[in-house]
């Protein structure tokens, strides 16, 4: 049995939490709040500020884990170095933990280094940096906090009036203590995907079926598996998933976000854990969800491969209002309906807009998705969530 300390423990936790419990597995759930989704379904759990380097030197000492499994953005990642030297397994490395947190690292690591296509790009670290950068990349551009996750902070230029509200809203929106943005060129694309990709131990990387989704605010509203692709645009997409994961190192599961375009795959963003689009596979899509992938993949279980089993979706229940006791209508409107399913994420508080639960929707391979998705979105409507 292995000790994993998860530090971040929101519903993407809470799923993994529940992964490792079905087979045996100790995990010490960590937030910056007590009660987070995450901690409901640990054996135990901790309340930090894991930007606090000494806070966080001092829960790894005290619990002294085999596995430290990152699930957000905001963590003094440096630190994982030296606990990979203690002999504790960061996953999915200490530099792709590092890397990824911080999205000048894996965008520089992946354009730069790897050759990877990507949309043109510039950084700035002030209002006046950023009218510089816009003046480069031109109109429309998009702007993201280096440092933010589920959209956070990002938002579109179109004018310049938009640049100040955009400085500010970035700043507003970061995470973590780097005031520094990335502004990309607009991209005119088809759609974009998700392609979860395992790296392994001692076996082959692997790939999951594309998942296709729909962002508002730059956070997913829906997801939908299997995304429509080319042969040509998933195999590119594949061998650039490949590149930047070898490059990054260790085994777990990575969410490889990308553009599709007329002129071919353009790399976004990663995340070297679940991914929220990926929630899409807890409806009975795969042989093994997600998360129950990153798991076996960090514990060096051989995976002989990823079935694709179920056309799915799924879609977002979101709060309207702020509540410090969120309570939910319609779940027995959902429960009712054919080859769909439900969470809710047992979040203590709500707020506009906050992500509170999904609806899953599942059928045969032969459906239609975009039949399947409309149904998740029917679905997601039945439930309320009320103050």
């Amino acid at each position: 049995m292995s000790k994993i300390l998860l530090l971040g423990s929101g519903e993407l936790g809470k799923e993994f939490v529940i992964a490792a419990q079905r087979i045996g597995q100790t995990v010490i759930a960590v937030d910056s709040y007590e009660n987070a989704p995450a901690m409901q379904v640990a054996h135990d759990f901790e309340v930090i500020n894991m930007l606090d380097g000494a806070e966080l030197d001092r829960i790894v000492a005290q619990h002294n884990p085999d596995f430290i499994v990152p699930e957000i953005e905001a963590i003094r990642t440096e630190r994982f170095y030296d606990y990979e030297k203690q002999g504790i397994t960061v996953v999915p490395s200490a530099k792709a933990a590092n890397f990824t947190m911080n999205r000048k690292a894996i965008r520089d690591l992946a354009a730069k280094e790897l050759g990877l296509k990507t949309a043109n790009y510039r950084y700035a670290t002030s209002s006046d940096e950023l009218n510089k950068a816009v003046a480069e990349v031109g109109m429309p551009c998009v702007v993201k906090p280096l440092m933010s996750s589920s959209g956070k902070g990002q938002s579109t230029i179109k004018t310049e009036s938009d640049i100040e509200k955009a400085w500010n809203y970035a700043v507003e929106g970061s995470r973590g203590d780097v005031v520094e943005v990335i502004v990309e060129a607009f991209v005119k694309f088809n759609s974009e995907i998700t392609l979860l990709t395992v790296t392994q131990n001692n076996n082959p990387t692997l790939f999951c079926a594309p998942i296709g989704h729909r962002q508002e605010r730059g956070d997913y509203q829906e997801s939908w598996q299997p995304a429509r692709i080319s042969d040509k645009d998933l195999y590119e997409a594949q061998d650039m998933a490949e590149k930047v994961t070898e490059a990054l190192g260790g085994a777990g599961l990575f969410g490889v976000e990308f553009f599709l375009a007329d002129d071919g795959v353009y790399f976004s963003e990663l995340s070297p854990r679940p991914h929220d689009t990926g929630m899409v596979t807890l409806a009975g899509t795969q042989n093994f969800n997600e998360f129950e992938l990153h798991l076996r993949a960090i514990l060096s279980l051989p995976i002989f491969e990823i079935k694709l089993e179920k056309t799915g979706a799924s879609a977002v229940v979101s709060a309207s209002e702020n509540s410090e006791n969120p309570t939910f209508d319609g779940l027995e409107k959902i429960a009712a309906l054919p080859k769909t399913d439900f969470r809710i994420f047992g979040k203590p508080t709500s707020r506009p807009y906050r992500r509170m639960g999904v609806a899953l929707t599942n059928d045969s391979l032969e459906t239609p998705v975009e039949e399947v998705t409309e149904r998740a979105i029917a679905a997601a409507k039945l439930i309320t969530v009320k103050s």
